[in-house]
């Protein structure tokens, strides 16, 4: 499975960063390749200053070895082998009419000091950051996401997008990081699904990524912003740092297991503003916004 699922990843970032580059027209993705002393590496590819995307990045990586300490504790166990792979996305529009967007999709597997296999499960999910919020394009995004699940079971969706919601919730601010998305965790073999089906099920997720997103760039990307709308996008961007530097699993797993630091932080955008004790006018789109990330709403 592990093999089966990092050709799947490899596949599919050169299916994302060609449609990107594609939608962008202006910059390619530059590539770094890396190894990982303890074991392992990745592929990263980061596109900056482009037409359409200010930063982004589309990596890979697969890491095994043994758990650090760190880990050992976080998930209870003793001295064990890892191994992990993934995919991981994020894209920073220029534009701010244009939402940031996130993804993952990951295979975990821990093994026991005679290499045989004690566990393993997938995760993922994807979530939509808008800075000015079109009902049509968050209704859209979960259309998609929900399509994707209900390929496979009529709870996923349900489950997946009130874990979403919880998640990607920024609880020293009170509110959500955006408008969710899906994310599942510990996707192990049941009685209900295989790991064959996880597979299935994760790589459609994985699939429909471009479906979800691209609409909504290419209907966006030449509308008109004002100077006011591009420093609300800079605030709002703060918001997004101050999740993935305070809460975030991923970011917090690859810091724990010496992972590379270009890669993990790939993720923060070039431009951000920390603007003290601010608030939008009333009445406005922007305080709209804020409204909707204090209460999470169904989408379809």
């Amino acid at each position: 499975m592990k093999n089966k699922f990092f050709q799947y990843i490899q596949q599919l970032q050169d299916t994302i960063t060609s449609k990107l580059e594609e939608v962008d027209g202006s910059v390619k993705f530059k590539e770094d390749v890396w190894e990982r002393p303890e074991g392992g590496g990745g592929r990263t590819r980061v596109i900056e200053n482009g037409a359409v995307f200010e930063k982004g990045g589309v990596n890979i990586s697969e890491v095994h070895g043994p758990l650090p300490l760190a880990m050992q504790q976080y998930f209870k166990v003793g001295e064990v082998d890892f191994f992990a792979c993934g995919l991981s996305l994020v894209l920073h529009p220029k534009n701010p009419m244009v939402p940031t967007v996130h993804a993952n999709w990951r295979y975990f597997e821990m093994y026991d000091k005679s290499g045989s296999v004690i566990d393993s499960w997938f995760g993922g999910g994807q979530d939509l950051t808008p800075y000015y919020l079109f009902d049509e394009d968050a209704i859209h995004f979960h259309e998609i996401c929900k399509k994707a699940c209900d390929a496979h079971h009529p709870d996923f969706y349900a489950e997946y997008k009130q874990k979403c919601d919880e998640y990607f919730w920024n609880s020293h601010r009170d509110e959500a990081r955006g408008i969710g998305g899906l994310f599942f965790d510990y996707c192990k073999t049941s009685e209900e699904m295989s790991m064959e089906d996880w597979f299935n099920f994760v790589s459609e997720v994985g699939n429909s990524f471009l479906a979800s997103y691209v609409p909504i760039t290419e209907k966006r990307k030449e509308l008109p912003y004002s100077k006011e709308q591009r420093d609300w996008q800079e605030i709002r961007r703060g918001r997004y740092v101050e999740f993935n530097l305070v809460h975030d699993k991923g970011t917090l797993f690859g810091l724990k297991t010496n992972g590379r630091i270009e890669s993990i932080l790939m993720s923060l955008p070039p431009h951000v503003q920390w603007v003290y004790d601010h608030y939008p006018e009333a009445g406005s789109e922007e305080e709209r916004l804020l409204e909707v990330l204090a209460h999470p709403k169904d989408w379809v």
